[in-house]
């Protein structure tokens, strides 16, 4: 069976990786989104399915408002002991670790494992009795970046031993390196991190006999002649208990797409991993498709639509801050209610609930059925990123008017683009169309109304993240809200003459 990279079109940066007897789990970032840090589950490294999250809530009273960017930066998983670890940082907060015997179940609340400002991208490792935990540094945060430390924690990684240790400046071999992941193979211990940055870079591995150093370095993947740029942070697996057979999953900065998810062919040359395509021994270059590692084929995937109709969101869903109970309920569909917002600008709106993009082009239908109340009540679809544009139903005057807006993180005020006459119908349909323009160049249009208005308009991506598709309801705090009845995405990439 073959595969076509990426084999995630879908915004999952930083994705860590690891398998456990016959199956695969993934983790990746999920910044200020909430429930954070998304669990994901294959049989293959091809089909993936979302099956959890590991956090609920981001734990800290902040982010009941949005806060852009912040969060969650490139967690790591790890198994130990029957139990399965995962290191999270917040790059104004520090290190924390969450732990489950089951990733389908209920994972324990954080813990810190050591605080403060400026340490990203954590990874553990096990080794002659005792536990490292090697890390990188946020510039912006901390005044430097570019380095590697380490430093030791106890076995159930709940509390460190001393301080951390630079191991590895990269400001001349690997400037910019982060996103470090460390294994062990035979007499080295083994780094694979990103350098250059996440839109021109390339992979490096680092080796040492010892966990402090000294460090070889070699660059193992790189854009080459290809399109992949980058290629960015990931993750190596081992596919058999032997170590004999392996791969390397990594992103792709791909715009307003977000950070898309490859497979790549791993193979040991001279106790050096080489990832891609390689003829030569010297770094491989991403391959546009390959064998599956594993073959079976389950056929199981994300699916981006939800009918609505049970008691739950579809985990596609998130919103970027902590959820509160009053948002939304469900009765006969997604009840969202006019929860009180003052602001005009919808970039700073607790209540958007937002998915990911899923596929290169695609087609959005969605049905709302309106109870605006008060004036100032409103329900609507955006696409949301630095820059969004949504279109919407808002109460004035005591009668509902469909509007198009568009606006900016950071603005103070979104711009109306159109609007219309009363509109007294009791139900709305959105719908959307999005075609591949190019990574930075997603188009999309919107109609709605019964096809009143139509509005060209260019996606962008958010702050370190894609850009995503969402439905909101806002007002005044009274009795109004919105009911979605379906929220319908079909992919139409086979209609698309690239």
């Amino acid at each position: 069976m073959k595969y076509e990279n990426p084999v995630l079109f879908s915004d999952y940066s930083d994705p860590d990786v690891i398998r456990v007897g016959d199956d695969f789990y993934m983790v990746a970032s999920s910044f200020n989104h909430v429930p954070g840090v998304p669990v994901l589950h294959s049989k293959n490294l091809v089909e993936w399915e979302i099956i959890n999250y590991v956090l609920d809530e981001l734990p800290f009273s902040k982010y009941n408002d949005v806060c852009h960017g912040q969060g969650v930066w490139a967690p790591s998983l790890r198994y130990h002991n029957g139990k399965f670890y995962c290191l999270i940082p917040f790059p104004d907060e520090g290190i924390f670790v969450a732990e489950a015997a089951d990733p389908y179940g209920k994972w324990s609340l954080l813990r810190p494992l050591f605080t403060g400002a400026g340490y990203e991208d954590p990874c553990p490792i096990w080794a002659d009795g005792k536990c490292y935990i090697v890390f990188a540094f946020v510039k912006s945060r901390i005044g430097f970046n570019s380095r590697l430390a380490v430093i030791e924690a106890d076995e159930e990684l709940k509390e460190i031993k001393g301080e951390y240790k630079i191991i590895y400046d990269g400001r001349d071999l690997a400037p910019k390196i982060e996103g470090p992941k460390i294994y062990r193979r035979g007499k080295y211990f083994y780094i694979l991190a990103p350098a250059g940055g996440v839109k021109t870079g390339w992979q490096v591995a680092l080796r040492s006999e010892k966990i402090y150093g000294d460090w070889e370095t070699k660059i193992i993947l790189m854009q080459g002649d290809t399109a992949v740029n980058g290629p960015h942070q990931g993750a190596l697996i081992d596919l058999d208990d032997a170590g004999e057979q392996w791969a390397f999953m990594h992103f792709q900065d791909m715009g307003a797409y977000g950070r898309v998810v490859h497979l790549q062919p791993a193979v040991w040359r001279d106790d050096w991993i080489i990832c891609g395509k390689s003829d030569d021994g010297l770094a491989g270059t991403p391959v546009p498709f390959g064998d599956y590692p594993v073959d079976f084929s389950n056929g199981v995937k994300i699916n981006p639509s939800d009918e609505f109709d049970g008691d739950r969101l579809s985990p596609v869903w998130q919103t970027p801050a902590n959820r509160r109970e009053e948002w939304y309920s469900f009765k006969r569909g997604l009840k969202l209610n006019c929860c009180l917002f003052e602001k005009s600008a919808l970039s700073d709106l607790p209540q958007l609930f937002m998915q990911k993009v899923q596929y290169k082009n695609f087609a959005v239908n969605c049905k709302c059925k309106l109870n605006l109340v008060n004036d100032g009540d409103e329900a609507g679809f955006a696409v949301f990123g630095k820059s969004y544009a949504y279109c919407c139903v808002v109460r004035r005057g005591g009668q509902n008017f469909l509007e198009i807006r568009k606006g900016e993180i950071g603005g103070e005020e979104d711009e109306t683009l159109a609007k219309s006459q009363p509109y007294d119908e009791g139900s709305v349909s959105f719908k959307l169309s999005a075609k591949f323009e190019s990574p930075n160049l997603l188009a999309y249009k919107f109609s709605f109304g019964g096809n009143a208005f139509t509005r060209k308009f260019y996606a962008e991506g958010g702050v370190w993240t894609g850009a995503k598709i969402g439905v909101y309801a806002r007002g005044n705090g009274g009795k109004g809200s919105a009911t979605f009845k379906y929220f319908r995405v079909t992919c139409t990439d086979n209609r698309i003459r690239e």
